[in-house]
């Protein structure tokens, strides 16, 4: 892949959006193996009252409707944090060859901190996972985001 970095700076700047628009900052970037970018998005399971809305999730419908195939194989998908166990399922679904992520996720990580659904190998397709780009970067947006949520009492934060 040409630039991890470069890629993962357009996920972080998802991120930023879905900051702005009070949802958890994940931001995620689908890549052709051109390095064509396929689609960028940002979480959106408030703003469109789907759970399913993840970052991870939209992106891959969107790459799915561009290449009019819901086979996205050779595809990299970066994201700012590990992603869940029910997008790791769909990324594994879509034959996605790698996921890039930022930050891990101690909670609900399923690309190896808690769950490792992306190479489980009772499923019939592994990805390859390339992990800690932008690090601190990545955890830095959504910390931030708790913090202020939990200094608000709860309620959703306006990033600055």
């Amino acid at each position: 892949m040409n630039d991890h970095y470069h890629y993962m700076r357009e996920a972080l700047k998802q991120a930023e959006l879905a900051f702005c628009a009070d949802e958890v900052p994940v931001g995620a970037v689908l890549v052709e193996s051109t390095g064509r970018i396929l689609a960028k998005e940002h979480n959106k399971p408030i703003s469109l009252k789907d759970p399913t809305a993840h970052a991870e999730i939209l992106v891959l419908r969107k790459g799915a409707k561009l290449l009019n195939n819901y086979r996205l194989t050779g595809t990299t998908l970066y994201v700012t944090i590990e992603p869940c166990v029910m997008c790791a399922g769909a990324l594994v679904h879509a034959r996605v060859k790698r996921v890039v992520f930022g930050a891990t996720d101690p909670k609900s990580g399923a690309c190896g901190s808690v769950f490792n659904i992306i190479n489980d190998k009772r499923l019939n397709h592994r990805i390859e996972i390339v992990k800690g780009i932008m690090e601190p970067e990545c955890r830095a947006i959504i910390q931030d985001f708790f913090r202020q949520r939990r200094k608000l009492g709860g309620e959703v934060p306006k990033r600055s």
